[in-house]
């Protein structure tokens, strides 16, 4: 885990960097544009057993950097390549629980009282996106259709469950470190729909329930996303 911060805490200053390049003259077509992203998101949880529901807010947040590479000669269709922080939290009814070692998944009973259960993850992704707008050098507002595939690592993934007796918290080694997934954002201006669905299951394959169902989720969020020079 240590080897990916440090490549990330590297690479950041020199995205940074190449940022700032100054950008080609108005009189010339190729510009950069959207090379800062912030995002906020609603998790949830596919593929799940019919008897899993989810519960409270379970929120995504990302950032980072991407290097706008033009490929067209007006600068309106572009390859993005960009490297950043993600941390999202799915609250549902599955409690899980370790003991000797062994991750448990059981559903909630009838009756039983718990405040919050969730798998929180926390990750350094490497977003890849086919960018289209109708910009120019000196438009700043415009339309945008950015598609592309996310690429995740999960450097740290915990489960978590409060009740009024306590918190149980711990390591869920079950949670596939690498993850990826498409994505789609479009909008105008400012406020743009981000989406990304996952293209591989959350948890390792063969996770049972205490009931013996198997329970293989994909992660679908839904959001918005901001861009930045």
């Amino acid at each position: 885990m240590k080897r990916f911060i440090n490549y990330f805490f590297v690479l950041i200053p020199t995205l940074i960097f190449a940022q700032f390049e100054e950008p080609l003259s108005v009189g010339k077509a190729k510009y950069f544009e959207d090379q800062i992203y912030i995002g906020i998101n609603y998790n949830f949880l596919g593929n799940k057993p019919d008897d899993v529901f989810q519960r409270n807010f379970s929120y995504g947040l990302q950032g980072g950097l991407i290097r706008d590479i033009p490929i067209t000669n007006n600068g309106r269709v572009a390859l993005g390549v960009g490297i950043g922080y993600a941390v999202n939290s799915y609250y549902s009814n599955i409690l899980s629980t370790k003991t000797d070692g062994i991750i448990i998944y059981e559903l909630a009973a009838n009756g039983f009282e718990y405040n919050r259960s969730k798998f929180e993850t926390h990750s350094i992704e490497f977003p890849l996106e086919f960018r289209w707008r109708n910009s120019t050098a000196t438009r700043y507002k415009f339309f945008r259709v950015y598609s592309g595939i996310k690429f995740d690592y999960n450097f740290s993934n915990r489960s978590k469950l409060v009740t009024d007796l306590g918190k149980i918290g711990f390591t869920n080694t079950d949670v596939n470190r690498f993850q990826y997934g498409l994505t789609l954002n479009v909008g105008y201006n400012t406020f743009n729909l981000h989406v990304y669905y996952s293209l591989i299951d959350f948890l390792d394959k063969g996770t049972q329930l205490t009931s013996g169902e198997n329970f293989a989720i994909q992660p679908f969020r839904i959001g918005l996303i901001f861009y930045m020079l």
